[in-house]
């Protein structure tokens, strides 16, 4: 739609029927989320350690799938206890604390990462998760999402699901222990607040 206008505003001088182009706004849907229990269920059930550490990464940072495909070695920081995530959504840069027990998760599946991509790459910059075929690009996300869809359907959740609802989870329950809203917001890099204000209407607490 913003190319159809541009046609009309800016190549054909129209401005008479760019002004006829209108987005249908989409009617708001609470987003789905699962109890602290059936995301336990999930992590358990994940295939693999490095399925466990990349869904371990999504709940318990409030990460997108792209977030997580994407770290190198040296983003993070167990010293600090945060995950350097760069240029995400809106090309933007956050730090994001993490959870006691992911350090401990990264350095298991860092011992028995497969190696073969690594040679000529510094350390730091070496891929976090193994690449699919080429050592300069990560992990996609499709492949990430199927190993959320193998956990989900071995845990025997009957939900409609996506890997995003792991997010979802994430705000939801922090809300319900009672944290503020204000820093659930950077932690999921939200520009509006209203974007993470929809979780209030999902909490229980």
């Amino acid at each position: 739609m913003t190319g159809v206008r541009f046609l009309f505003r800016v190549t054909l001088r129209r401005c008479d029927l760019a002004a006829e182009v209108w987005h249908i706004k989409k009617p708001p849907k609470l987003p789905p989320v699962l109890s602290p229990e059936e995301v336990k269920r999930v992590l358990t059930m994940a295939t693999s350690l490095k399925a466990q550490t990349m869904l371990t990464l999504v709940y318990g940072c409030g990460l997108r799938a792209g977030e997580v495909v994407r770290p190198r070695a040296g983003d993070t920081d167990s010293a600090q206890m945060i995950i350097r995530i760069v240029q995400s959504k809106g090309l933007k840069d956050r730090n994001v604390k993490l959870p006691a027990e992911v350090p401990d998760l990264l350095r298991q599946w860092w011992k028995v990462r497969p190696t073969r991509h690594d040679a000529g790459v510094a350390p730091e910059q070496r891929w976090l998760f193994l690449p699919c075929r080429s050592q300069h690009r990560p992990l996609t996300t499709r492949q990430f999402r199927r190993l959320f869809k193998e956990a989900v359907k071995d845990g025997e959740l009957r939900k409609a699901l996506s890997l995003h609802t792991l997010r979802h989870s994430f705000a939801t329950h922090l809300l319900e222990r009672g944290t503020d809203i204000g820093p659930i917001q950077a932690l999921l890099g939200h520009d509006k607040l209203e974007t993470t204000a929809r979780y209030t209407r999902v909490a229980t607490a």
